[in-house]
């Protein structure tokens, strides 16, 4: 596997997200915009001396690329950093009040692919302590009263509060699909394994996936072609065949978000996809079971090392979490695992056998609920995850979740075979064209 130091950046191509350079001033508006309009929306973490550490960061951009023809796809992209991911420079806290030295290591793949694909780290993002289920302070950019999702909570609210147009997240449940939703941007979930989650603060290796929000589908395509490994660029293909998983999965999502989806479907069948319904996701209840034991049980042992030296500093719902996980015996945890893996066969198999090129289901539960001491239900994405396929969310409307409440974003989620991440991204244009043509 390539790590981010051995691989060169590749100068910026013709219609390239490279060719929209962004200048010193635009960075140093960047900062200003994480100054101020950040003292409400809480989506980074607070960083002295970050104006002059960004401008450094583009001197030393500018010299090292002078010729704009060879500067690199996100040459001077403001970037945020979910504060689980090591960067050079800044603590890694994960969210916590643990001492920053124990995060201490070298930086995450992830980060250094970006940088030398031209991103300038804007700063760390808000998580909710150590990417599980506590949130941070950050509040949706939307209505402050209600939640930006979890765990990726201040990525998904800076990007789309405009503060940056990138920023990393991770998924482990429903933690980079479920808040953009929640926000209203672009997040995408790779393949499992796509990119490396070394220098990543782990939650639970089975599952954990580093993903990322956009704010517009070019810079979707030359963030992935940045992270991933082994990136081929398709073309569009022939429209997908897009498929609805009919049954008791569907049935999880509330009334407003089944109204959606359904002005979604109308929205891609009037656009020329034809869009199928298919009986898959019966077991969904073991599902969500299986991936709960798995989560808990790997959450504790990757907090073997610190858990019970620093317990105290842990917040309640984290800890827990860790008890829990430790209370779980082997053979619980082995049979979840190998239901787990029969899983990531069974649902791309569900998908050659009925012709299927993309699951498409909603994003979310719901639009964002009303509090900041939760960060919402992630079932929506637990088969997804489980199954470690490509997972893609995108503004799809917006819902109140009560008659006089607040218009809240919905996101349609669209979901490839593994390793099919090239062809997904090239697919998402034409998905956006028609969810815009026939808004929610």
């Amino acid at each position: 596997m390539a790590h981010g130091s051995e691989r060169s950046a590749a100068p910026a191509r013709p219609g390239a997200y490279g060719e929209r350079v962004s200048t010193a001033a635009e960075l140093a508006a960047a900062v200003d915009r994480i100054a101020h309009a950040d003292r409400d929306l809480h989506s980074f973490v607070d960083e002295p001396g970050r104006a002059e550490r960004v401008r450094a960061a583009h001197e030393e951009l500018a010299a090292r690329w002078p010729d704009p023809a060879r500067r690199p796809a996100l040459y001077g992209v403001a970037l945020g950093v979910k504060d689980v991911f090591r960067v050079d420079g800044l603590p890694t806290l994960a969210g916590s009040a643990l001492p920053a030295d124990v995060f201490a290591g070298p930086e995450a793949t992830a980060v250094t692919r970006l940088r030398a694909a031209g991103a300038v780290v804007a700063g760390k993002t808000v998580t909710a302590e150590f990417a599980y289920f506590a949130p941070g302070p950050t509040r949706n950019p939307h209505h402050p009263e209600h939640t930006p999702g979890g765990s990726s909570s201040g990525s998904a609210a800076a990007v789309a509060a405009g503060l940056v147009p990138l920023a990393l997240g991770t998924q482990t449940v429903g933690s980079v699909v479920r808040p953009a939703a929640y926000c209203g941007c672009i997040g995408f979930k790779p393949t499992y394994g796509r990119i490396p989650c070394d220098g990543v603060v782990a939650n639970a290796p089975t599952f954990d996936t580093v993903g990322f929000f956009a704010a517009d589908p070019a810079l979707a395509a030359a963030a992935t072609a940045a992270l991933c490994d082994g990136w081929a660029p398709a073309a569009p293909s022939a429209r997908p065949v897009l498929g609805v998983p009919t049954g008791p999965y569907l049935d999880q999502a509330d009334l407003g978000a089944c109204g959606a989806f359904a002005a979604q479907i109308t929205a891609l069948r009037e656009a020329g996809y034809e869009v199928r319904e298919v009986a898959a996701l019966d077991d969904v209840a073991e599902v969500n079971r299986r991936q709960r034991v798995v989560n808990l049980v790997e959450l504790a042992r990757s907090h073997d090392a610190w858990f019970d030296r620093y317990a105290d500093r842990y917040r309640p719902q984290s800890a827990a979490a860790i008890r829990e996980g430790r209370a779980i015996d082997a053979a619980t945890y082995t049979a979840a695992l190998d239901g787990v893996h029969a899983f990531r066969r069974a649902v791309p198999a569900r998908m050659d056998a009925t012709r299927t090129d993309v699951w498409i289901c909603p994003s979310a539960t719901g639009p964002a609920p009303r509090g900041l001491d939760a960060t919402g239900d992630p079932v929506m994405n637990v088969p997804w995850t489980q199954a470690g396929l490509p997972a893609l969310s995108l503004p799809a409307g917006v819902v109140a979740r009560e008659p006089g409440g607040p218009a809240l974003p919905v996101g349609l989620q669209c979901v490839a075979r593994p390793g099919a991440d090239e062809q997904l991204l090239a697919w998402a244009p034409g998905f956006v064209d028609a969810l815009r043509a026939r808004p929610a």
